[in-house]
């Protein structure tokens, strides 16, 4: 696929998210996990709608941290283009994962390059809806995320609506999509499925891309361990 030339403002190899309306995300499915139910590094392959890997993102992690914490552990995510190189990173610190108490909500920052904050993901509280708010690389609220009451459906999508920051009009989703009976039996392997509009900001193409990651963590990582 050819690169597009970089629009100002644009952060370095995020060149193609100017020219998309939607990702596909696919978790891979990590044989330790599969066999044993230990917790390791997670892996996605991000893809365009024809199917084509755009970039494939890898966690950093510790074993222990995997170990001790789980779904709730640290963690930075690299995003990588199809030459190897990362072009954006997500970080997230160690939060208890637990929307009783409002200081235990998550939060991850979106950085491109490394060390450069772009935008952040920032958890909401409240009593029984999962929502988010998404801020830019100064913090100022932009939309908001809002999953349903909910986030446990046989056999249908889960969908966690993005919409204008006063939440009068949906402007994209963040779908987890229904992975067949086995997967989601056996596997915490997900696909997700993310849409924004064409001519969004490309710092918020991707930090909603961070946010996919961030509500994987959250609401559905869980090992064999947990649910035996």
């Amino acid at each position: 696929m050819p690169t597009p030339e970089r629009p100002a403002g644009c952060p370095p190899g995020l060149e193609y998210l100017t020219q998309v309306d939607q990702l596909l995300v696919h978790q891979q499915v990590e044989l330790m996990e599969l066999m044993v139910g230990w917790e390791t590094n997670n892996k996605y392959e991000v893809k365009n709608s024809l199917g084509q890997r755009v970039f494939f993102a890898v966690e950093e992690g510790d074993l222990c941290g995997m170990l001790c914490w789980g779904p709730m552990r640290a963690f930075v995510i690299h995003v990588q283009d199809n030459t190897g190189q990362t072009v954006m990173s997500v970080a997230r610190p160690l939060r208890c994962n637990s929307c009783c108490c409002p200081c235990c909500l998550q939060e991850v920052e979106v950085q491109s390059p490394r060390g450069n904050p772009i935008g952040y993901v920032k958890q909401d509280w409240h009593p029984y809806l999962p929502k988010f708010t998404i801020q830019d690389e100064k913090r100022n609220s932009v939309l908001k995320i809002i999953g349903p009451f909910c986030d446990c459906k046989c056999f249908s999508d889960v969908n966690f609506e993005i919409k204008s920051l006063d939440e009068s009009s949906t402007v994209g989703r963040i779908s987890k999509q229904w992975s067949g009976l086995g997967n989601e039996l056996y596997t915490d392997a997900d696909n997700f499925g993310v849409q924004f509009p064409m001519d969004m900001d490309v710092k918020m193409k991707a930090t909603i891309l961070g946010a996919c990651f961030l509500i994987d963590f959250v609401f559905f990582e869980h090992t064999k361990q947990e649910e035996s």
